[in-house]
């Protein structure tokens, strides 16, 4: 029999673990994989994310994050394990028991305090996992080929972490492969006193935030290592503080869960001082004149230089696009469920980009809102090798084939003139191409003008969707005829790295990069095992009534379409409205400062808002569609966070000399390291320069205010690192 939960039953199941403290996130429809970039890493316990999640995948099945749990994963209805051992079958029983369609079975406890127990693969026994801290598992109930996930009678999940029972004894020695743990004991509870408090709160006020499963894990260890160490305070007292008082910068926050296994480390890892030194002091100091030099294992001295200039911090980075915007209700997430859902590696940027693409390329020629935009797009999507850059293609061409279309269907740019009689016999196409990157560094180093001609070629169909395109004048010919309405839409993949390595200034400035929609994938998902099926019948049944829709009357139809007209809500045209002033605004401020890219990027937000927001109407009802609030509110936080990201992409990565490379080369590794800061040596053997031409480059980076000298004493020597300065992040934090 083939189970379908109904709609809002795996919400509220998900509403439901996150109100008793576990951290869920979504996972694929009908599938194990995470739909979200970071995979449990994003798992969260906030109600208005999880909301968001689901209401963009109500089907979406559940994934239950196991930090600070441990799993027993038994795979198997007929698994012997524990088959003659009846005494420790019991023992088992007491804690939570899901059942997973196959017949296997999850028994679910907490670790104890002192453990850190991860993931393992047969470990216990043939075919018997466990999932704990940077694992988890699928949950009740949801569905996986089309069977549920369910919890075993009298066993149910109905109990906070805290409330579950720890492994017997005789798991807990199997999970420490024979030697069993006696997790070390809390130190001695400290006399509170209302300074100690006050003190301990000052410490954490002053420790740099951290951000939950993006490289904050050792910030996080610190401030743990602070109240239970520095302060003495039992592991109860550190969490109650830590989460009172630094949680809330951590944004996103980490989960309890998280923030007492960062107590739980900290307590079973010894310190080089003694227990208190911190809460002992007689006159300990409050902000600003904390030393944080005990907790971070460091003591630094910055040598800045004299009279070393300051610059002023570049563009702030938003970040990777968040997961919960690249959904579009109707037909592109339909065909983002189907790609996710057949993809050997699942790749929701990828699968996203592709299905808008597509949908832009539909509507073509056909539809235009109030101002008269066009659904032309330009789309890059940029993942690493084996990422899943190719099945949303192949995805797209099938829908396109089905609907009688493969006409419109575009591989490469061979030139400039090629794209133009192609678009000639078919005015509105869909290219698809791989390594949009080698087509950029063919521009940028060919010596004659036919790559020229496809970047100048590129540029203008791209503005004249609503009006025609002169066609080059050919030898022979008196009239080189036009083509009327062009609509180009390109769904472009590369690598992030070789894309924004083949960018020029002259590309930032003339315009292209302003056209693009870029979209950046995180780390590879873990692949599933790929499926057959069939293309949904209302995928080919919208995309075959796109394929047959005629806008206007008349004989000229197909030369000279007359698009129907997308109207505006009242609220959706006030609210487009303030975007463009916004950008406005943005544009003049670049324009003070003489800042070519920013004046550039800016000047096509309100057009690229106005574009996407019509997109959004046509998926959503391509019958009757209607440009609403919720359409505008997408497209204008979608453009205005992509926007922000390519200026700080384009700052970090694009050079106008071959030195000025190697400088964003150096800051990038800077930029992606642990606190931002890296040993000399290091830093020297990951460059790959001589060192005299190293000690120039850092020389600069130092003068510009971008680089700081670290030293820290040592015995006979110091040790010396640079740390980054000047950086910005979205919230507008060094």
């Amino acid at each position: 029999m083939t189970i379908s939960p109904s709609d809002g039953l795996l919400l509220e199941s998900a509403l439901a673990y996150a109100r008793m403290g576990y951290a869920v996130f979504p996972c694929v429809l009908g599938g194990k994989a995470p739909a979200t970039k970071h995979g449990c890493k994003d798992a969260t316990t906030d109600e208005t994310r999880i909301r968001a999640w689901w209401q963009n995948q109500p089907n979406a099945n559940i994934g239950l994050a196991t930090a600070g749990l441990i799993v027993v994963d038994v795979d198997g209805a007929d698994n012997p394990w524990l088959a003659d051992q009846p005494d420790r079958q019991q023992t088992l029983a007491a804690s939570p028991l899901s059942l997973t369609p196959s017949g296997g079975r999850h028994h679910v406890f907490r670790q104890p305090a002192g453990t850190s127990w991860g993931n393992s693969s047969g470990k216990l026994a043939p075919k018997v996992d466990t999932r704990g801290n940077g694992g988890y598992i699928v949950a009740p109930p949801s569905v996986v080929d089309g069977k549920a996930y369910r919890w075993a009678e009298g066993v149910e999940l109905l109990t906070s972490p805290e409330g579950l029972p720890e492994p017997p004894p005789w798991l807990v020695e199997m999970l420490d492969n024979g030697r069993a743990r006696k997790p070390t004991p809390p130190p001695p509870p400290a006399p509170r006193t209302d300074d100690a408090d006050r003190r301990a709160v000052a410490y954490l006020n002053a420790m740099p935030p951290s951000v939950s499963g993006q490289s904050g894990h050792n910030a996080a260890y610190a401030a743990a290592t602070a109240m239970v160490h520095g302060f003495g305070l039992a592991p109860e007292g550190a969490l109650a503080l830590l989460l009172a008082h630094y949680n809330p910068r951590c944004q996103p926050p980490w989960s309890e869960a998280e923030l007492r296994h960062k107590v739980d480390d900290a307590v079973s890892k010894p310190h080089d001082r003694p227990l208190g030194w911190l809460r002992d002091q007689e006159s300990a100091p409050i902000p600003p004149d904390v030393d944080l030099s005990g907790i971070m294992a460091k003591t630094v001295s910055v040598t800045t230089g004299a009279g070393a200039a300051k610059t002023p911090p570049g563009p702030p980075d938003p970040g990777p696009m968040p997961d919960e915007m690249l959904r579009v209700p109707g037909f592109i997430s339909e065909v983002m469920d189907h790609c996710i859902a057949t993809a050997p590696y699942p790749n929701s940027v990828m699968a996203f980009c592709g299905a808008l693409a597509l949908q832009a390329f539909l509507a073509g020629r056909k539809v235009r809102d109030p101002g008269d935009n066009r659904t032309n797009v330009y789309l890059l999507a940029l993942a690493h090798s084996s990422a899943g850059k190719d099945h949303p293609r192949k995805v797209n061409t099938s829908i396109v084939h089905q609907a009688g279309l493969h006409e419109c269907l575009g591989v490469g740019f061979a030139s400039g003139e090629g794209i133009q009689d192609a678009l000639f016999l078919t005015p509105c196409m869909l290219f698809q191409t791989d390594e949009i990157d080698s087509i950029l560094q063919q521009i940028n180093k060919a010596k004659d003008a036919r790559h020229e001609a496809v970047m100048s070629t590129l540029l203008t169909i791209y503005s004249t969707a609503n009006s025609v395109f002169p066609m080059r004048r050919k030898a022979g010919k008196e009239s080189p005829g036009v083509i009327d309405q062009p609509c180009l839409s390109i769904f472009g993949t590369a690598i992030p790295n070789h894309y924004y390595a083949a960018l020029s200034e002259r590309m930032l400035t003339n315009g292209f990069f302003a056209r693009m929609l870029i979209a950046e994938s995180g780390p590879r998902q873990r692949g599933q095992e790929p499926r057959i099926l069939d293309l949904p019948p209302r995928v080919i049944a919208t995309a075959k009534w796109w394929a047959d829709f005629r806008p206007g009357t008349g004989n000229l139809e197909n030369w000279h379409p007359v698009p129907a007209i997308v109207e505006h809500t009242d609220e959706a045209k006030r609210l487009l409205i303030r975007t463009r002033e916004e950008s406005e605004d943005e544009y003049a401020k670049a324009e003070s400062r003489g800042d070519a890219v920013g004046t550039t990027v800016w000047g096509r937000v309100s057009e690229q808002t106005r574009k996407l927001a019509l997109i959004h109407a046509v998926s959503e009802n391509h019958t009757a569609p209607r440009i609403d609030l919720p359409a505008v509110e997408w497209a204008t936080r979608f453009v205005m966070h992509q926007t922000r990201r390519m200026l700080f992409m384009a700052s970090a990565h694009v050079a106008e000399n071959p030195f000025h490379a190697e400088c964003l080369r150096a800051v990038e590794k800077l930029r992606s390291a642990p606190g931002r800061e890296l040993p000399h040596s290091v830093l020297l053997k990951r460059m790959k320069m001589d060192a005299k031409n190293f000690a120039a480059l850092i020389e600069t980076l130092r003068q510009q205010g971008e680089v700081e000298v670290v030293t820290t004493p040592r015995p006979g020597a110091h040790f010396r690192s640079y740390r980054l300065v000047n950086e910005v992040n979205a919230g507008g934090e060094k």
